[in-house]
């Protein structure tokens, strides 16, 4: 059952559509490099598709709601946290450097 006007779900369609194929364009990368920074990438992309299923496809009808506001949150945390762990060498030094 959808919700909402037609051109507005077919958006949030395209939009999912679009995280989806980010979300299989890093699936290729982390294959073929097996770099964690790749995963959490797919990870993120995954939430934001689950967010737009959510959108179009539940009561759910405005980004403003806790459930799709907090997916939404979750996904940007796992972009800062695989940020945070590409760069933990680097962040590693520069707390614990010594003077």
């Amino acid at each position: 059952m959808m919700t909402g006007s037609g051109l507005g779900v077919f958006l949030l369609g395209v939009l999912a559509m679009g995280d989806l194929i980010a979300a299989m364009f890093f699936v290729k990368y982390w294959i073929r490099t097996k770099d964690r920074f790749f995963f959490y990438f797919i990870v993120s992309f995954g939430l934001e598709v689950v967010c737009r299923y959510l959108l179009m496809y539940t009561t759910f009808n405005t980004e403003s709601e806790p459930l799709v506001y907090s997916l939404r949150l979750l996904s940007y945390a796992v972009i800062l946290v695989g940020i945070a762990d590409k760069n933990r060498n680097i962040i590693r030094r520069i707390l614990f450097q010594r003077s």
